[in-house]
């Protein structure tokens, strides 16, 4: 099998040009003598550095990271849409690329029309447009629309169209960004459906997107960039995994550095040193969102940690797994009416759980001191989101020693993508004539 795009030691360099510094008249930058200099880049940034990577000919290929690692410019860059400051890219056989999509389109002008244009710079001749202009009309769905300005069209027709044209030019190289952002689902489908098509006449597909579920499915090989540089290569599932762990990573230090923030913001005074509430609790509905931090303080929760199955404490879990609420909490004297609670909130403000040990009949004896407090899941079945954490401790009458509201957060990874709150446990059966394979185990 032989190789069909093969890029080597690929760089692309940006400008970043000042707008603290830029003239406001054309007229005033001439009278001043500055133009040149306000036109001066304030410096040079690179989208890809030292890129270098070989797909192999019938090979489905992807390419992911986070938005602004250079994805799209690679695309560019391979389709000749962008030239590169160093390094070569060299392609086997007819490319069409669904980057911009409808990018060749005039306004003016009626869809039939661009159909041919866009055709031949795809390097249609315009016998073989003609032969595939039909098909391509259907698939777009816009017969009851062509003949009418492409400045008539709706986005979603606009980029329907562009897709048509460019996956009807039968290359041997198709480069897709993005692909499921083309249309509504029922098109999305249809789409994904001529991927499957080209993928099983043995061409060769390069996809950049950022449906890991898609990658995981149909890549043979994928690449992760990040910051420009290539960061890792090889089997889609490792590298989706390489990929999510350092997402996870950046949003533990984004959620961990936001929980010490809110939790400095509202570190309430006690009540003996003034506090406005003077322990009495807040007049508001326990669902009213408002991030707060109110009581006496007799008993103060010191710290509030979310745990995994290692003791480490995380704030970005899966699916799943294990997760220990810790509390730190001490009293400021011998304490024997005590309770203490937990609720989860979703980022929209609903109660996705809530209890305390009063709820749950347990009877307090005595706090003195400093201890510790452990709510443990052992199975976090959250869907994927964030989530916000109220933890108290009060009086069994409702009076307050520390409430803290919305203070602390956590977030649910999940490859699936469901909806609600809660993900119980389950299975899926099927009798009779019903049949469905099931998913491809990792």
């Amino acid at each position: 099998m032989g190789i069909a795009i093969q890029v080597s030691d690929l760089t692309k360099i940006y400008q970043r040009y000042s707008h603290r510094k830029q003239f406001r008249t054309l007229k005033s930058a001439l009278l001043r003598g500055s133009l040149l200099q306000e036109l001066k880049p304030d410096e040079r940034f690179p989208a890809l550095e030292g890129v270098t990577f070989n797909v192999r000919e019938g090979s489905t290929f992807a390419v992911i990271g986070r938005n602004g690692s250079g994805k799209s410019t690679l695309l560019k860059v391979i389709a000749g849409i962008s030239k590169p400051n160093s390094g070569t890219v060299k392609v086997n056989g007819r490319i069409s690329a669904l980057i911009e999509l409808g990018a060749g389109f005039h306004p003016e002008i009626t869809g039939r029309e661009n159909v041919f244009i866009n055709g031949i710079m795809l390097g249609l001749t315009k016998k073989e447009i003609e032969e595939r202009y039909d098909e391509i009309v259907a698939f777009a769905e816009l017969e009851d629309f062509i003949e009418a300005p492409v400045k008539t069209y709706s986005s979603g027709m606009y980029m329907r169209l562009g897709f048509a044209v460019a996956i009807h030019v039968n290359p041997d190289v198709l480069l897709i960004d993005e692909v499921l952002a083309v249309g509504d689902e029922a098109f999305v489908h249809k789409c994904l459906d001529k991927i499957s098509e080209f993928r099983r006449r043995g061409k060769t597909i390069l996809l950049v997107t950022h449906s890991l579920g898609l990658v995981e499915k149909i890549a043979d090989e994928a690449l992760w960039i990040d910051r420009s540089r290539v960061q890792m290569r090889g089997d889609p599932k490792k590298v989706v995994d390489a990929y999510l762990a350092q997402v996870a990573k950046h949003e533990e230090q984004a959620l961990t550095a936001a929980e010490a923030q809110a939790v400095l913001e509202f570190e309430a005074p006690r009540s003996d040193e003034g506090g406005d509430n003077n322990g009495e609790i807040e007049p508001t509905s326990a669902f009213a969102r408002e991030r707060g931090r109110w009581g006496s303080r007799e008993v103060e929760i010191q710290e509030v940690s979310f745990l995994d199955a290692a003791g480490s404490a995380r704030h970005v879990f899966a699916t799943g797994e294990p997760v220990v609420i810790r509390l730190k909490v001490s009293s400021t004297g011998t304490i024997e009416d005590f309770v203490f609670g937990v609720a989860i909130f979703n980022a929209d403000g609903i109660c996705c759980y809530g209890t305390n040990t009063h709820l749950e009949e347990f009877t307090p004896v005595r706090l003195s001191g400093a201890g510790e407090v452990r709510f443990v899941i052992p199975e976090l079945q959250l869907i994927e989101g964030t989530y916000f954490l109220d933890v108290a401790a009060h009086q069994r009458d409702g009076y307050p020693f520390d409430y803290h509201r919305a203070l602390h957060q956590f977030r649910v990874q999940s490859k699936v993508k469901d909806v609600g709150v809660y993900r119980p446990h389950h299975r899926w059966e099927f009798t009779g004539n019903v049949r469905l394979d099931p998913p491809r185990t990792p």
